[in-house]
């Protein structure tokens, strides 16, 4: 089976001031298969997000080569990579970045403005919102929310264009221990009932009981890779 996501021999090299350099991974080999949700875990610089800017396509690998359902991701036109991020990949980060000027359901919808079907939108946005346990504050501004309800509007915009792939940076390192496992139970509902893939990046090891899948980073390396106790 082809992995829906494979990084072979890559690395990732800085320039620093004063001809200096950083190489935040060297020559690191992971594969994603469909249906996974990995889980990568790694002390601050250990280059864990490094890993899953490069396996997203956000950042271009020094050498080696990244893979998505086995086509070369850095041998595709921009409009090419640009389709597939829109169509194919939904992301959530650390902070929500909601539009403070739009509504809950309007920053759910705002990707499709970018090239997404817009067909059944606000029906779909609505049903997310439902999915996310937000089907009451279709009209609330990111003001009125708090930081976990904020999230889960991030979390409902990344699923709009139904992708199959989904990629997440430490999203619930600014949240309390309660709101953090609310926030990664929803995660694996929607691993579990969406199939969506999940690749996350997170410094806190008792999260990786939530995933299929752990991937321990150190030093730019990949020193261990262990299957994870699922959460229920």
């Amino acid at each position: 089976m082809t992995p829906i996501v494979s990084l072979r021999k890559v690395s990732k090299t800085y320039s620093l001031s004063k001809g200096r350099t950083l190489t935040a991974l060297h020559g690191l080999d992971l594969e994603v298969q469909r249906g996974d949700f990995v889980i990568i875990t790694g002390r601050s610089g250990s280059g864990k997000t490094t890993l899953l800017n490069l396996a997203a396509g956000l950042a271009r690998p020094t050498a080696g080569t990244v893979e998505h359902d086995g086509s070369d991701l850095w041998s595709m036109s921009d409009a090419e990579q640009s389709r597939l991020r829109n169509r194919r990949m939904g992301f959530v980060f650390q902070f929500p970045s909601l539009l403070p000027q739009l509504s809950t359901l309007q920053n759910v919808t705002l990707p499709l403005e970018f090239g997404a079907d817009a067909g059944d939108r606000h029906e779909s946005a609505e049903g997310l919102l439902e999915l996310v346990g937000l089907g009451q504050r279709l009209d609330s501004y990111p003001r009125e929310l708090s930081a976990g309800q904020q999230q889960r509007v991030v979390i409902a915009r990344a699923l709009i264009s139904r992708p199959d792939l989904l990629f997440a940076d430490e999203p619930s390192s600014d949240l309390d221990e309660d709101t953090e496992n609310e926030i990664m139970s929803l995660f694996a509902r929607v691993h579990r009932e969406r199939g969506v893939t999940i690749v996350m990046v997170t410094h806190t090891r008792q999260l990786v009981t939530f995933g299929t899948r752990h991937v321990q980073i150190a030093d730019g390396r990949v020193h261990e890779e262990a299957v994870a106790v699922v959460s229920d």
